[in-house]
């Protein structure tokens, strides 16, 4: 174990004992001293976690005296409470996700809602060499068509990158697709027609209830805890009552909300999906920023039965512009293939190339690490702002992986209202009712953690704190 992992460990352990109880806000946490006794670590290693506490705000610094928990340290807040089943319908929400996301791409917006990450945690410099290789001695290959199901050096290395999921796969089994999204919208193409049930998490990520709309699907939405995953119980009753073709959710770090199933309850889920002949689109594509390589394992992994189709790419890792996916079809594969072939052939030879010569590399491990750290530093320090400056009453989630945090507000502000008043003070929130076809999550909102925590991002919070709680004053005194 290298010093890094070893710092980092002792401050995960004592951060866990923050949120814990074990030390409350203004107590005093253990001296370096008496800690590195404790663990048998160096003083070195325990000034390096408490450094890195420090920059999450969860431990405050006093001279002469020691290190103390901050005084709004300790997560007291709820979690959100569950959803309620609803009948299925066709979509209607696409008019309000384009509106919401054309006001959120405003210049001069800080957009605080969007899970995008930030520029400076992609790894930029490396790609820009490789783009550069790439063009300069593989030009004729790189300027022509890779045909489905994409170039056969990234598959191979896809198949390297399941493996930290649990999923063991050949080069074969992998098709590269333009994104996660156009992976899951080519897997509901081949198996529904319009008209057709699939079944979905609620809340859910926007872009599914949009491509339902845009294939003419109904969608059932299944309640979702945010720390036990989808509500197996009420998939069961759904699959009763109605003719259900897919089942489209997140297994680790869903989003809006960035739970995840546990492995106990996945394997549940597979056995009611056999009981019902009910297929399963997995969207995976924040799995690799889990808090630990290869301590989850994806859905896919405890699939013995061809019943789950796995989506997922590289824009929330390498870079949302190199539109880089791909998905593995299983029985499928045939049909995928013949409708990439006749639409869009495949990826962009170019960042195909370039994209698998950056897994080559060695270095995208080393990022991830540093991915996975910054995320959970931004995390523990944007949830210890929201229960500080957002009005009593305010909920919010535990997400075990990725960077969204979703919020739930007392009942009288409608989150609508409140992103209208923040894009006014040059701030976008994501507000909750794009993540269902529903009306349940108006008192919602998602905000991300996938920018670096600063002055400017913590006063930003503060506003919307500010707007939130002016709302429900307001809402409280017309009543």
């Amino acid at each position: 174990m290298t010093s890094v992992l070893l710092y980092q460990r002792v401050a995960q352990q004592l951060a866990e004992d923050i949120r814990l109880g074990v030390y409350r806000p203004g107590e005093r946490v253990p001296s370096v001293r008496k800690l590195s006794a404790q663990l048998s670590v160096s003083h070195a290693t325990v000034l390096q976690a408490y450094a890195n506490l420090e920059d999450q705000g969860l431990i405050r610094a006093r001279p002469q005296s020691g290190f103390y928990v901050h005084q709004s340290a300790a997560l007291t807040a709820a979690t959100p409470t569950i959803a309620q089943v609803e009948g299925p319908a066709l979509v209607t929400r696409s008019s309000i996700i384009n509106q919401v996301l054309q006001e959120s791409r405003r210049a001069g917006v800080l957009p605080l809602g969007a899970a995008v990450p930030h520029a400076s945690y992609l790894p930029i410099r490396a790609l820009q060499q490789q783009v550069a290789k790439v063009v300069r001695f593989h030009a004729a290959e790189a300027f022509g068509y890779i045909f489905s199901p994409g170039y056969e050096p990234l598959r191979r290395q896809v198949a390297i990158r399941m493996r930290d999921a649990g999923v063991l796969v050949a080069p074969d089994d992998v098709v590269i697709t333009h994104s996660c999204t156009d992976a899951v919208h080519m897997a509901l193409r081949v198996m529904t027609q319009p008209g057709d049930l699939i079944a979905v998490e609620s809340p859910t990520y926007y872009g599914f209830l949009q491509v339902a709309d845009l294939l003419g699907l109904k969608v059932i939405e299944i309640p979702t805890d945010a720390n036990s995953g989808l509500c197996l119980e009420a998939l069961q009753l759904a699959v009763n009552q109605w003719p259900i073709k897919a089942l489209l959710f997140t297994a680790r770090g869903s989003n809006p909300m960035g739970g995840s199933m546990p492995e106990a309850r996945q394997h549940e889920l597979l056995q009611l999906a056999a009981r019902h002949d009910l297929q399963i689109i997995e969207d995976d594509i924040y799995g690799e920023l889990m808090p630990e390589a290869g301590a989850s394992r994806a859905l896919k992994a405890a699939d013995k039965h061809g019943r789950v189709v796995y989506c997922s790419s590289f824009s929330k890792t390498i870079s949302p512009g190199v539109r880089i996916g791909w998905i593995l079809a299983g029985k499928y594969q045939a049909a995928i293939q013949r409708l990439q072939t006749f639409s869009s052939y495949s990826a962009c030879s170019v960042t195909q190339m370039s994209v698998a010569a950056y897994l080559e590399n060695g270095g995208y491990d080393r990022h991830l690490r540093y991915l996975r750290q910054e995320y959970r530093k931004n995390l523990s320090a944007l949830q210890l702002a929201v229960q500080q400056y957002f009005p009593a009453g305010t909920q919010m989630t535990r997400p075990t992986g990725g960077y969204t945090l979703w919020l739930r507000l007392p009942a009288p502000v409608n989150c609508k209202e409140l992103h209208v008043r923040a894009l006014q003070q040059g701030i976008s929130i994501v507000p909750g009712q794009i993540f269902s076809n529903t009306e349940q999550f108006n008192h919602c909102l998602r905000l991300s953690c996938g920018m670096p925590w600063g002055r400017e991002i913590e006063q930003a919070v503060m506003t919307l704190g500010v707007l939130a709680t002016q709302l429900c004053a307001a809402a409280n005194s017309s009543e």
